[in-house]
């Protein structure tokens, strides 16, 4: 089974990360929804799920979201962390949510609410994802200080929104075609 999630959906800056897992030798104990672990608990699993399975990552940056739309970019980013993780199109695939964005080629897909809380492999998806981007995220902030991506990885936090009337959207970075931020592109 190959279990897939995202992270950064629904943030206004930084890329969407799409992961998918193949399960190589046994999961440590535990493995949760990534949302139900503190960043403590996440980055001592890392390691120990870096050992056990092997990812396909699918990055999708934020002009991209905006040149396609949520829906489509999800759909990329599915794409290419499948293809990233070489899964063949007859393997099972689960997917956390409630829309399959796998490509149709992809003959058995189940796209599951709460799958990152109820299927382990799934759950190995949540955690590498938010470890991965949060990285990211917290790379940025030292090219972008003023934005604080430490604190907030680029959700739309009071922080954040402060900071993006003080300086501005950065292009490349910030989606412009999330609200509110459609009016504050310079």
């Amino acid at each position: 089974m190959i279990g897939v999630d995202e992270v950064g959906r629904g943030c206004l800056a930084g890329p969407m990360l799409v992961v998918a897992v193949r399960r190589v030798h046994k999961l440590p104990g535990g493995v949760a929804d990534s949302k139900a672990l503190t960043r403590a608990e996440r980055e001592a699993l890392y390691p120990l799920i870096i050992k056990s399975c092997n990812f396909g990552e699918g990055w999708v940056s934020a002009v991209e979201i905006d040149l396609l739309g949520l829906s489509q970019a999800t759909r990329l980013g599915v794409k290419r962390a499948l293809d990233a993780l070489q899964v063949s199109p007859d393997e099972e695939v689960v997917i956390d949510g409630h829309i399959n964005y796998a490509p149709k080629s992809y003959n058995n897909v189940k796209a599951i609410i709460g799958a990152d809380s109820k299927i382990p492999l799934v759950s190995v998806a949540s955690i590498y994802a938010k470890v991965t981007r949060d990285r990211y995220m917290y790379n940025l902030a030292n090219h972008h200080p003023n934005y604080g991506f430490e604190r907030h990885v680029g959700y739309g936090t009071v922080f954040h929104m402060a900071a993006i009337k003080e300086h501005g959207v950065i292009e490349q970075l910030h989606r412009l075609s999330f609200a509110p931020l459609k009016d504050m592109a310079r």
